[in-house]
């Protein structure tokens, strides 16, 4: 739980000091889905978030199944290829759901393709930047916060769409 710390200011002769316990490898665990309208008039974020957990093959089994409940349109996944996107169960499910949900996965390594990867970026050097949470649940709601204020900023989302070098003209 030790923060990214980045450059401050503070009033002269008052150094900044975060505080933070020590030695702790508690974690939050974070999903992402960038998702652009048909029409590419809007653009929103999706998240989800576990506390002490990586998010293994059901996890996102979990987190597709939901956003295809909120979204309920056909979804096209873009994604990178982490093991867990292209065995089961998720292997399974795009399967029985190939008529309304397609996958596409990334180049390997290609992190400058994705744009849910600059979302990260941001999130950890600018909300969460110099957070030093005591408690596990402090940081899984200043992710969440964090979280939601990305995804509900469009002219954000745009930006780092439009800085990856994706072209988003599926045929």
């Amino acid at each position: 739980m030790g923060p990214l710390r980045r450059r401050t200011w503070s009033p002269r002769g008052r150094t900044p000091v975060l505080m933070q316990r020590g030695r702790s490898r508690r974690k939050v665990s974070v999903i992402g889905a960038l998702v652009i309208s048909p029409r590419r008039r809007r653009v929103r974020a999706y998240f989800g978030v576990q506390p002490e957990a990586n998010y293994d093959g059901d996890a996102i089994l979990a987190f597709l199944k939901e956003l295809r409940r909120t979204l309920r349109a056909p979804l096209t996944l873009i994604w990178d290829r982490l093991r867990a996107h292209r065995f089961e169960p998720v292997a399974g499910w795009l399967a029985q759901h190939r008529h309304d949900v397609r996958a596409y996965l990334l180049p390997p390594y290609a992190p400058e393709l994705n744009p849910v990867e600059l979302i990260w970026g941001y999130a950890k050097s600018n909300p969460l930047a110099n957070f030093a949470p005591f408690e596990l649940e402090d940081l899984v709601m200043q992710t969440q916060l964090a979280a939601y204020a990305i995804g509900d900023d469009e002219r954000l989302l745009r930006s780092f769409i439009k800085h990856c070098s994706l072209s988003l003209r599926l045929r």
